[in-house]
């Protein structure tokens, strides 16, 4: 079914909404697991559905085994004149994440062994995980580091790394039809705003948007969780979920000013493949990439044994902006206006899928007269519109869709609608076998 556009805010009034959002989410202590991320979803699901999954510590997820769950209380580092030099309650970004427990007093060579900058900047904080090896850390700027005088440095971390859960969220929202349109985005990382705030807050308008229409065609899963291990677990528990998924893409880096940008799932001529470059075709700059095995989501509903319709969506991809994993990730980089653009951009490659349909030509032999029944000009001269009634009828044989035909035009998808269901109308097209054509221009 069309998505009902008189529902959706435009683009300035949305990124505004999602801006707001990053805002208010960005200093939560978010990790791989534990309290930052409930809070985060917590917060999510006040607006949408959103059903929190947990799995315990120790779960046998395919081939990883479930982490401990990791919370903080205080941490930091105090120089020998008594002063906080570092301080998480600054930044979460000033620890290593999964750093275990530390009450000690270290001299400056020692310390100097635990301290993470950026090479790119003296002035950011840099981004650093630990989560399958256990040790501690700090991250701070290079010039601190340059200004720390010799002596003796007390360092605290009051962290827990117990027996508890990795969790995640879900929306669920059911169709007219048990096909499924899978959008996820990671939850992982702390106090950074493109990567991952801008998709955490993306998606969250789409749930938003997708649990106002009256009716849906397709069913949608729209899922949060921590990177690498939140999609896994995802899959582990919902086997029966995974045969039925018929499109999907990942959401990360979509409030920075570059371009919209969507890679490729690892078949590369899936259907959301299809409708993310034709959207993509009328928005400036915006690029399709090919299928790589590194990134986000994707990954792992890509991975072999699933080889699912997944691409990615983002703007500029991640490692691609010199502000990646570090402080200067912050909400300064995001704009409401990106943002509204991005969640228009996505939500267009959703509606294709929603309107998508594979009919046949009633009337294949020869070109049927379109004047008679009212589709044509009287005049000669063409236009988009006829050019589009032709199109659909040369390609419409039961094996194209209306998304390959639109490809193949180079006709917007919608200009592709529109003629179909004019052809439908007066019985010139079918739906294919026992197929929907889904309604709606």
């Amino acid at each position: 079914m069309p998505i009902d556009w008189s529902t959706v805010p435009d683009a300035d009034a949305v990124g505004r909404d999602l801006h707001a959002l990053i805002a208010e989410l960005f200093p939560i202590p978010r990790s791989l697991t534990g309290d930052g991320v409930r809070a985060t979803l917590e917060r999510l699901g006040r607006d949408v559905p959103l059903e929190t999954v947990e799995l315990p510590t120790g779960t046998q997820v395919f081939d990883w085994t479930l982490p401990r769950e990791w919370n903080v209380g205080e941490a930091w580092v105090e120089s020998p004149d008594g002063t906080r030099v570092i301080d998480v309650a600054d930044s979460s970004l000033h620890l290593v994440g999964y750093s275990v427990p530390v009450d000690a007093t270290l001299d400056l060579a020692e310390l100097r062994e635990h301290l993470y900058t950026d090479p790119r900047d003296p002035d950011v904080v840099p981004y650093r995980t630990s989560y399958w090896a256990e040790r501690w850390g700090f991250c701070t700027s290079q010039r601190v580091v340059d200004g720390l005088a010799e002596g003796g440095y007390r360092v605290k971390i009051d962290a827990t790394l117990d027996d508890g859960h990795v969790t995640y969220g879900e929306v669920a929202l059911e169709g007219v039809t048990d096909d499924v349109v899978l959008l996820t985005t990671t939850i992982c990382h702390p106090a950074l705003a493109n990567d991952n705030l801008s998709g955490i807050v993306l998606v969250w308008g789409l749930a938003r948007i997708l649990a106002a229409q009256e009716e849906l065609r397709h069913s949608f899963r729209l899922v949060w969780s921590p990177g690498t291990i939140g999609p896994l677990c995802w899959l582990h528990t919902n086997a029966n979920v995974v045969q039925r998924i018929r499109h999907g893409f990942a959401v990360s880096c979509v409030g920075d000013p570059g371009p919209v940008t969507y890679k490729q799932s690892r078949r590369e001529n899936a259907a959301v493949d299809k409708a993310a470059e034709i959207v993509l075709r009328d928005l400036p700059g915006a690029t399709v990439r090919p299928w790589s095995p590194y990134g986000g989501d994707e990954r792992q509903f890509c991975s072999p044994g699933f080889d699912l319709p997944f691409g990615a969506f983002s703007r500029t991809p991640a490692d691609a902006f010199p502000e990646y994993h570090s402080s200067a990730d912050d909400l300064d980089l995001v704009g409401p206006e990106p943002l509204g653009e991005s969640l228009h951009a996505a939500l267009r490659i959703v509606d294709a899928l929603e309107r998508d349909a594979t009919l046949v030509n009633t009337s294949p032999f020869g070109e049927p007269q379109l004047g008679r029944r009212g589709l044509y000009r009287s005049l000669g001269g063409g236009s988009s519109q006829e050019a589009a009634l032709l199109w659909v009828l040369s390609l419409c044989d039961g094996d194209a869709s209306l998304l390959d035909v639109a490809a193949r035009s180079g006709l917007p998808f919608q200009t592709i609608r529109e003629a179909a269901d004019a052809l439908l109308g007066v019985g010139l097209l079918r739906p294919a076998g026992g197929s929907q054509a889904a309604p709606g221009s």
